[in-house]
Parts: C-alpha cells; sequence; structure tokens
C-alpha cells in the first residue's frame, strides 16, 4: 500500500471513530460473546480437514460467495441457521427476509453469538461479524434492512448450516 493511501485510509479511520454517532453507512456494532459461549481453536489443519474448500474460504480466510449461489437464499422452511465451522445457533427462519441481494439475510440475529469488527478491505469501511464461539467468518451487517432493527445480516450460505424444525 502507497503511504498516501495508508494516511487517507489513516486519517478517515480516525475521523469516523471521531464522529459519534455518525455511521459512515455501517452500523458501529460493538458485539460481546455470551458468557456461557466456550471458544473453539484449531489448528488450520483441522480446520482443513473439518471444512469444504469453500467453506474454509469463507469463514477461515474471509472470502465471500458469489451471489445467488447458496441455496440457503431460497430457504424457506421453519429451522435454525447454525454455524458450519461449530454449529452454534446464528439465526432463526424467524429471522430471515429476502433482501433479493443473493445472500441468506436476517434482520435479527440471536444475542451473545455473533462479534463484530470494522473491516476495511473495500477501503469504505464495512462492520463484519463472525460467530462467537470458533471466530469463523460470516458475513457483513447493513444499515438497509426491514423493520424492526433496520439492519441487514448478509450472511454467505456457505458459512451456515440449516437444520429444519
Amino acid at each position: 500500500m502507497k503511504r498516501r493511501h495508508f494516511l487517507g485510509l489513516a486519517g478517515f479511520t480516525g475521523l469516523a471513530g471521531a464522529l459519534p454517532g455518525v455511521s459512515f453507512g455501517f452500523p458501529r456494532l460493538d458485539l460481546e460473546a455470551a458468557p456461557d459461549i466456550e471458544p473453539l481453536e484449531l489448528s488450520e489443519a483441522e480446520w482443513r480437514e473439518r471444512l469444504s474448500d469453500k467453506a474454509f474460504d469463507v469463514l477461515r480466510d474471509h472470502g465471500t460467495e458469489p451471489a445467488f449461489s447458496s441455496p440457503l437464499d431460497d430457504e424457506w422452511r421453519e429451522g435454525e441457521y447454525r454455524c458450519a465451522g461449530c454449529d452454534l445457533l446464528l439465526f432463526t427462519s424467524a429471522m430471515k427476509f429476502d433482501s433479493g441481494t443473493g445472500w441468506p439475510s436476517f434482520f435479527e440475529h440471536v444475542e451473545g453469538h455473533l462479534l463484530s469488527e470494522l473491516d476495511f478491505k473495500m477501503v469504505w469501511p464495512r462492520t463484519e461479524y463472525h460467530c462467537a464461539r470458533c471466530g469463523g467468518h460470516q458475513g457483513h451487517v447493513f444499515e438497509d434492512g426491514p423493520d424492526p432493527t433496520g439492519l441487514r445480516w448478509c450472511n454467505n450460505g456457505v458459512a451456515l448450516r440449516f437444520v429444519a424444525a
């Protein structure tokens, strides 16, 4: 990264943090794990053995699956959406909505089961979220969701496992 790009990004990051209540188009969330969540830490080899190549790319390397590639985008049965890495419950079918973006989307999550951090990979900041147990990358949250939260938890389908009720 060139020095001027780094300095510009550092200045923007400082500006984003210095203006309370200004979101720059992304929700500023500070999610914490529930006290009963025990962290799951595996070696890279153990993760590779446990996950498909696509799931490893998303969960461990922060990849993104192509839009409209996940069958979970069209899943409308009652059930639970669990982390594909560790099976922690993240969402229920009652929290899901059709965002039209091509990724499974939810307006709410199971409290204490996700962690968040700022992501600057696209230069403009976004709020990335992860499984609170295994740290697996799930997706990003945006402020263009439906009521009652106004949030869209945009999830990679390969990072989830659906369990029908």
